[in-house]
């Protein structure tokens, strides 16, 4: 009976060691991921809060663009009279008529207000400013009255 109750003595003790060892290894990878989840969050939450910051920069910076092409006939940099400017937006931002105002217009000028930083023609822009350099530019117009009320 001795060497049987040495062995169930023995096989309990290891027993009981393998859960101790066992429940210390969990415990320990446990606590190394509740703490990396807890740095990963920390991160996350200082991504958040860049990219908010960011995206409210940017869109202040897009609406002080929007107010800037809006207001610039009566900024000083403006060499038209303000009179003479059509605010269109998008794809151009203005369509001036220089001498307009005194009801014999000598040109037109296709405008493109840019600010901040980073003052570049978009593709669509340059595209624009290309067909116009080109010539490729052309009156047309569209009536709904019968042709021979609007000869001239």
């Amino acid at each position: 009976m001795d060497v049987t109750l040495a062995i169930a003595i023995t096989i309990t003790a290891a027993v009981f060691l393998l859960i101790i060892a066992y429940l210390s290894i969990k415990w320990r990878f446990e606590r190394a991921f509740h703490h990396w989840q807890q740095e990963q969050f920390e991160n996350w939450q200082r991504e958040k809060e860049l990219a908010q910051k960011q995206a409210i920069f940017q869109s202040r910076a897009v609406l002080g663009g929007k107010f800037t092409e809006q207001m610039a006939p009566y900024l000083p940099e403006f060499k038209y009279d303000p009179t003479e400017a059509r605010f269109i937006g998008s794809p151009i931002d203005m369509v001036v008529f220089p001498g307009l105002s005194s009801g014999d217009p000598k040109e037109i000028v296709i405008l493109e207000i840019k600010s901040g930083s980073k003052c570049q023609l978009t593709q669509t822009e340059k595209k624009i400013q290309k067909l116009v350099e080109d010539g490729m530019v052309r009156w047309e117009l569209i009536t709904r009255q019968n042709e021979e009320e609007c000869k001239d």
